[in-house]
């Protein structure tokens, strides 16, 4: 057996040892891939029905991979690092999550503040002599979103039969809020008890009031650590930018080279515990 001949069976066998290993790996990114489409299309639906979107989420995670890879070659192009690439493409992954959470906070709290104005008109349509559920249905008609929407699907959910004890629950269940959780809290009193409902309305709307004043002031008093916050943040990833502008050969062992990445990587870490503790210190529960 020749030289020549050991070389050409060797080339095979790693060939063949190459070809099974990306089947493998094409095997494991299809399953991979298949479950995390499964998995998002299903949270996405979800999280839309709470928003009151009706959506298909099948397009959505298709934009949503659409943007992962567009973000990693534009960055690996752009800072010539395939590493840099990566990351940003993990982060574009979190984007979902993060956006979600940023609009469902933002529903919740224009819910709470919308809550004392709705309140004080139940109250005076019970005065008038109105039923509950006659009250609700004159309150959705012109309550915006998004306490239209939630008291429009109590007022539903009646309609098909279930008890007002059944609905309130479930109004609990998807504002999950100290301040909705009071108000239901006490409508159930006063409805199980028979005490008045317009008077216990009335004050839950004045205690609400109250609380989402105090919450407003202190919103006010942390704005400036949460901005502070912020550019802890900014700072060190914009100066990085700029170096690398006016100094890339320089700022090229930082994308380049293992020892950076490793720079880039404590740099991160760092950044994410300022960051967390500048917000827990913030972070004020009332």
């Amino acid at each position: 057996m020749t030289t020549q001949t050991i070389l050409i069976g060797l080339t095979i066998v790693a060939a063949i040892a190459a070809t099974l290993f990306a089947w493998f790996v094409i095997d494991i990114g299809i399953t991979t891939m298949a479950r995390y489409r499964a998995q998002f299309t299903e949270r996405t639906h979800f999280q839309a029905r709470e928003f009151f979107l009706f959506i298909d989420p099948s397009r959505v995670f298709a934009t949503h991979v659409a943007l992962v890879v567009l973000g990693c070659i534009v960055t690996a192009l752009l800072t010539r690092s395939f590493v840099l690439g990566i990351g940003v493409g993990v982060a574009l992954g979190f984007l979902p999550r993060f956006v979600y959470a940023r609009l469902r906070q933002r529903r919740l709290r224009r819910f709470e503040e919308q809550l004392p104005d709705a309140l004080t008109t139940l109250s005076g349509a019970l005065r008038a002599g109105l039923s509950l559920r006659s009250a609700i249905g004159q309150l959705v008609i012109e309550a915006p979103a998004p306490l239209g929407q939630e008291f429009t699907l109590l007022l539903r959910e009646q309609r098909l039969g279930a008890t007002l004890e059944q609905s309130l629950n479930g109004l609990a269940r998807r504002i999950p809020t100290p301040t909705t959780i009071l108000t239901v809290s006490a409508m159930r009193i006063a409805s199980e008890t028979g005490g008045g409902l317009a008077e216990m309305l009335e004050r839950t709307a004045h205690t609400v009031r109250s609380r989402l004043q105090i919450e407003g002031k202190i919103r006010a008093l942390t704005a400036q650590g949460k901005l502070q916050a912020w550019i802890v943040g900014l700072l060190p990833i914009g100066l990085m930018l700029v170096l690398d502008q006016m100094q890339p050969v320089t700022m090229s062992v930082l994308w380049n080279t293992p020892m950076g990445w490793g720079a880039l990587a404590g740099i991160g870490v760092l950044e994410a515990l300022g960051i967390f503790v500048i917000r827990r210190i913030v972070a004020i529960d009332v």
